[in-house]
């Protein structure tokens, strides 16, 4: 938006001088000059916009290449099929995360790593949602629309989340069994794993890890400052070491079979 609003600028600036008198011609040089150098700047810019809009649809096209046909079975858990709509939303957070790791997702090497760690990433989720269900957890309407609510709030108003629904390919149904999934397993990490809590001494030692790996002249911030944030981010932390142990003692009595 900024470029846009400098490239109107600058058409307009250069606008203004052409209609200037004929009496300040050395001023009207020196402004035409200057107009000139701005208004090649900014078509440079344009260019360089255009090339990185072009690069970003190839990249795009090859991306999506890496899809499968969405009533393609990708996997079968215990019975379970895995269908190919599921993996394609799927592969597409994992294409983001590799690429925000600065790796090229559509390289042969990195592409067959994201097949295998999205199939992984799948079936897991898969099993503990199985063990989810045999445990019996369940999500009450309450608890969803709770969830539900507090998810329209974020929108202007009612056609903006609809119009979200649309864009995501989702239904309000769909979205609402996505929440009681989600319910289901906050209930599940809460009561199950035991996850212990994040100690003061695991806090400092984790503050003061940062602040070493810090790069020289950086400000390190005040441990009191950032103590929440670290906190979340620990308990996180153990949080997936509990859900990675669990996935790994559930695939040895699994009966896992990947298609693609």
């Amino acid at each position: 938006m900024k470029k846009l609003l400098l490239t109107l600028f600058i058409g307009l600036l250069a606008f203004s001088l052409a209609a200037c008198n004929n009496d300040e011609d050395k001023k009207d040089s020196a402004n035409a000059n200057e107009s000139t150098e701005e208004k090649a700047k900014a078509d440079e810019e344009k260019a360089d916009e255009k090339q990185a809009a072009a690069d970003a649809e190839e990249m795009q096209k090859k991306l999506d290449a890496q899809k499968v046909k969405e009533d393609t079975v990708v996997a079968i858990v215990n019975g379970q099929e895995i269908k190919g709509a599921e993996y394609n939303d799927a592969l597409s957070i994992s294409q983001t995360q590799f690429q925000s790791m600065g790796q090229d997702p559509t390289s042969e090497d990195i592409a067959k790593q994201l097949k295998d760690y999205t199939l992984e990433s799948l079936v897991g989720q898969t099993l503990l949602m199985q063990e989810i269900d045999k445990k019996g957890y369940k999500a009450t309407e309450e608890a969803i629309n709770k969830d539900l609510e507090t998810l329209k709030a974020q929108y202007k108003d009612e056609k903006a989340f609809n119009e979200a629904l649309k864009q995501n390919n989702l239904t309000l149904d769909e979205l609402k069994t996505q929440i009681s999934d989600k319910v289901k397993y906050s209930q599940y990490i809460e009561k199950d794993l035991n996850i212990e809590e994040v100690t003061e001494k695991e806090l400092k030692e984790y503050y003061d890890s940062m602040a070493s790996q810090a790069e020289e002249g950086t400000e390190t911030p005040k441990y009191e400052d950032v103590k929440e944030q670290l906190k979340l981010q620990l308990e996180q932390q153990k949080t997936q070491e509990k859900l990675a142990a669990k996935v790994e003692e559930l695939r040895k009595g699994a009966k896992i079979d990947l298609k693609i």
